[in-house]
């Protein structure tokens, strides 16, 4: 429910302190300097990745920053980030003597942004904070400051502290967790977003529909969590449609930018199936985690049905559709189709024959652990061959 419905972009702006200091609002990406000075930062690294340089934004960031310092762009992330782009981030930041890091992007840039934070400010081997060996080292604090920024309404990563960076030698995303990688500060200019394309605007407005769906139905009491994911959810379906079919929308934009931060507050209570697969199949096939997340999505929600039944016909009440588990899944499928998701992961590149495989990289990350219904190879594997 949303108490508040507001068109004008000027009353979509607010200073949250949710979970860390946040400027919302068009236009308060001309903040920077100010809040770079605040944080004693005059040599910033801003760190982006390799896509967004085809885009006005990293100069914009770097112009604005230098208003107070003297910023270096460092824009070598791929769209799934690696410990060996970490790493070499890490380099340049020694290398400039910086003060602090810009993290600038979608999920790759803010990503990749907090882990050259991390392991700027304290050195060593990057996957000792991989989780769960990352339980160990909590007590390591980088005393190196973040600023995020984000370009796409998706990952909700600004909001985080934590990262997922591929380990190239196993292949596996991991969590690399920490708590000073959280930001801190926020800038979520929606206007930074107007310029994604379309099918970037699906993809990662449906990661952020994901991180609020699959929390919610994470079977744990943590109402307030279950607040903001419900919101969320019908958030997403009220406004990417309307921010894919129309990019200079600020107000669904806005919406959405808002969505996706939603997502990020409320997967503390954890994931589930959707992310486990997806992160092993973006570290085999290197495909747009957003995009994975939306292809899995209908077919995880039939996986777990047994166990979520009665949440999802409670969300689709909410959301004044028929209050039943169907109702909203067939919801999902038509905003899929809405927004251009293709239905099957063979179109991401997945083949057959690396379905245990999958399975096997997905079983021990730590989304599979909070699935509503308990996961093994078999289960995993099911879910793959429904969704080829």
């Amino acid at each position: 429910m949303t108490f508040w419905h507001f068109d004008k972009i000027d009353d979509l702006k607010g200073d949250w302190l949710f979970p860390t200091e946040t400027r919302f609002g068009a236009g308060r990406i001309k903040e920077l300097p100010s809040i770079l000075a605040s944080l004693n930062m005059s040599r910033p690294l801003i760190v982006t990745d390799r896509g967004l340089t085809a885009t006005p934004l990293p100069e914009l960031v770097r112009s604005t920053a230098a208003q107070t310092g003297t910023p270096l762009l460092w824009a070598e992330a791929d769209q799934n980030p690696t410990g060996s782009q970490v790493v070499a981030g890490t380099k340049a930041f020694h290398d400039h003597h910086a003060d602090g890091v810009i993290a600038l992007g979608g999920g790759s840039g803010l990503d990749c942004g907090k882990a050259v934070a991390l392991l700027a400010g304290l050195g060593g081997d990057l996957w000792r904070f991989a989780y769960p060996r990352s339980l160990e080292v909590q007590a390591e604090r980088s005393p190196v400051p973040i600023v995020a920024i984000p370009t796409t309404a998706g990952t909700g990563a600004e909001v985080e502290a934590s990262s997922i960076i591929t380990n190239e030698e196993i292949p596996v995303k991991a969590g690399i967790v920490n708590l000073s990688m959280m930001p801190k500060v926020v800038i979520a200019d929606p206007e930074l977003t107007v310029g994604l394309p379309a099918n970037l605007t699906a993809w990662t407005g449906m990661d952020a529909l994901s991180h609020n769906l699959e929390a919610l139905v994470v079977r744990q009491f943590h109402p307030m969590a279950d607040a903001i994911g419900a919101v969320g959810v019908k958030m997403c379906h009220d406004w990417l449609p309307v921010a894919v079919a129309n990019g200079r929308d600020l107000t669904a934009r806005s919406y959405m930018m808002a969505a996706a931060i939603m997502g990020a507050t409320s997967f503390v209570k954890g994931l589930g199936a959707m992310h486990a697969l997806s992160h092993a199949i973006g570290a085999l096939v290197g495909s747009q985690h957003g995009l994975t997340n939306a292809v899995l999505m209908p077919y995880v929600l039939e996986f777990n049905r047994p166990a979520i039944e009665q949440p999802v016909a409670s969300l689709a009440a909410y959301m004044k559709l028929e209050p039943s588990f169907d109702a909203y899944l067939a919801h999902v499928k038509a905003l899929s189709r809405t927004v251009g998701i293709p239905t099957r992961i063979t179109d991401l590149g997945v083949k057959r024959q690396d379905f245990e495989r999958l399975a096997a990289m997905a079983l021990p990350d730590f989304n599979a652990g909070t699935n509503p219904r308990k996961l093994d190879v078999p289960s995993l594997v099911s879910i793959l061959q429904a969704a080829s």
